[in-house]
């Protein structure tokens, strides 16, 4: 599975209730008022749509959408 930031996008509108129009490439996930409970959730949501395991200590707030597709994407290649 390739992951994209439509993948990413659609996680973020299904589980977080965020806009879709808001998610873009360049947007922080703080950008979008994810916060550090939903940073676990997430993390949690992408082990099982995407097959990684992300520490809590390896995303932050700052993150971009681009940022988030380059982490998930580098641990699914090393899988």
């Amino acid at each position: 599975m390739t992951i994209t930031l439509e993948k990413v996008r659609a996680v973020l509108v299904a589980s977080f209730g965020v806009a879709a129009e808001e998610v873009g490439p360049g947007v922080t996930l703080a950008e979008l008022d994810v916060d550090s409970l939903a940073l676990v959730e997430f993390a949690l949501i992408a082990e099982k749509e995407f097959g990684v395991a992300i520490d809590e200590e390896e995303i932050t707030k700052d993150f971009t959408l681009e940022d988030v597709v380059s982490l998930i994407a580098g641990k699914r290649a090393h899988v």
